[in-house]
């Protein structure tokens, strides 16, 4: 009986639904924001009550055009269309999380999670305007899940996979063959190599960013790591992880 009252369009389930929309926002924020992301806690609880207010509004737009509205409606035929705010929003949120979406250095693109994360949230808040409690809930334990569970274990897996990619600074471009010697004596097989220049405490050296793939008896992601940075022209070598 509660859960019917609360899908009527109504003073008490438009503050339900807001404060739904609310609760989903800051939950998925409040990750974000713990690991310091361009978008956190406001920005996910913003969107979100944004999302459900525009579908409440689609809503009070449909409930005055069949009462207070009516008689204009009748004399001036207004079409109405359930859709529109909804799709703008989405619309929206296109355009700000692509803005998100940068490609940093070393060919790393980053923002795809965050960007990702707030189009999801602005379908907890359309769902959640709308009264579909019965998705919204359990879609926001697994949302939950996804961005604060899941990245970690992603990360593990990431490191346990052959392939690797590594980005390695040294002294001149002629020590990319000694770099190369050390990879293969670890049975490791380079797929590329991208040299580019760069500058670290005002010195010009060298970079390269190594794409391999580890062999199966040296599978180990620290081992190869330790066998480059052992050499002398090598200034630093880290692993590019997305």
């Amino acid at each position: 009986m509660i859960v019917e009252y609360l899908k009527e369009f109504n003073l008490v389930s438009v503050i339900v639904r807001l404060f739904l929309a609310l609760v989903c926002g800051a939950a998925i924020g409040y990750g974000r924001s713990q690991k310091e992301r361009s978008a956190g806690f406001r920005t996910y609880t913003l969107i979100c009550l944004g999302a459900a207010m525009s579908v409440i509004i689609t809503l009070y737009h449909n409930e005055m055009l069949q009462t207070q509205w009516a008689e204009i409606v009748a004399r001036v035929g207004e079409k109405f269309d359930a859709s529109r705010l909804a799709a703008q929003t989405i619309t929206g949120i296109g355009f700000l999380g692509a803005g998100i979406i940068i490609k940093g250095a070393h060919q790393q693109v980053k923002g795809l999670t965050t960007a990702t994360g707030l189009f999801t949230t602005v379908s907890l808040g359309l769902g959640a305007g709308i009264g579909f409690y019965e998705c919204v809930i359990p879609a926001l334990i697994v949302i939950i899940f996804v961005l604060n569970v899941m990245s970690p274990l992603e990360a593990e897996f990431k490191r346990r996979l052959r392939n690797i990619t590594l980005n390695v600074e040294f002294d001149n471009v002629e020590d990319i063959n000694q770099i190369s010697e050390v990879i293969t004596d670890q049975k490791a097989m380079i797929y590329d190599i991208d040299v580019e220049r760069g500058e670290s405490k005002g010195e010009k050296l060298c970079s390269a960013i190594f794409i391999l793939q580890l062999s199966r008896q040296n599978s180990s992601h620290s081992a190869m790591l330790s066998s480059i940075a052992e050499l002398s022209c090598v200034h630093s070598v880290h692993e590019l992880i997305s």
